[in-house]
């Protein structure tokens, strides 16, 4: 009894630790493993990128099964300046193809479509790319995205320019691809 305690505590503390740091408290001296832990999720996932007037944040993919041909990648793009900006363009070594998709249901059916025309991102506002709407396609993919490795992608905006990122690919069905942490 007291070890299933005991292995409950230990799988619950990185949560707590990954929690506290997304939520910017620190009520706890960590060990330097700890630190390294909290420093890759805030360095991929939580840490903020920003270009001109964009913020971009959660940037992440979802690990890919085997013979799956396309992933998925998600993030927060805050834009805030007082004029428009639209994301033109996407690339990364890992796919022969990069684009922005939309998913909407049509006759009862997901229906998965390009984005045309770029990624409008309105002065003061924000747009989500997750799951289920929004989201970056990688398409014709060689080598599938295995969790815990980090997948490069170049974003070229109209107005602030281009930027790399680094995104953590996080479990193939969600999870911490989703949400940070994996229950």
């Amino acid at each position: 009894m007291r070890s299933n305690i005991f292995l409950a505590a230990t799988a619950a503390l990185p949560l707590l630790v990954t929690g506290a740091a997304a939520h910017g408290t620190d009520d706890h001296n960590h060990s330097s493993k700890e630190e390294s832990a909290e420093t890759a999720t805030d360095k991929h996932a939580h840490h903020a990128v920003e270009i001109g007037d964009l913020k971009i944040a959660h940037a992440r993919v979802r690990a890919m099964l085997p013979g799956q041909p396309a992933g998925g990648g998600y993030m927060v793009i805050e834009n805030t300046g007082s004029d428009d900006d639209t994301l033109v363009s996407l690339a990364s070594p890992r796919a022969g193809k990069v684009e922005i998709h939309t998913m909407e249901m049509n006759n009862d059916v997901m229906v998965m479509r390009p984005v045309k025309g770029g990624l409008a991102i309105p002065a003061g506002e924000t747009v989500t790319l997750e799951p289920g709407g929004l989201h970056v396609m990688f398409m014709q993919v060689e080598k599938g995205f295995r969790e815990g490795e980090t997948i490069p992608l170049t974003l070229e905006f109209e107005n602030a320019g281009k930027v790399d990122l680094e995104l953590l690919a996080g479990p193939a069905r969600g999870g911490a691809s989703d949400s940070g942490h994996d229950h």
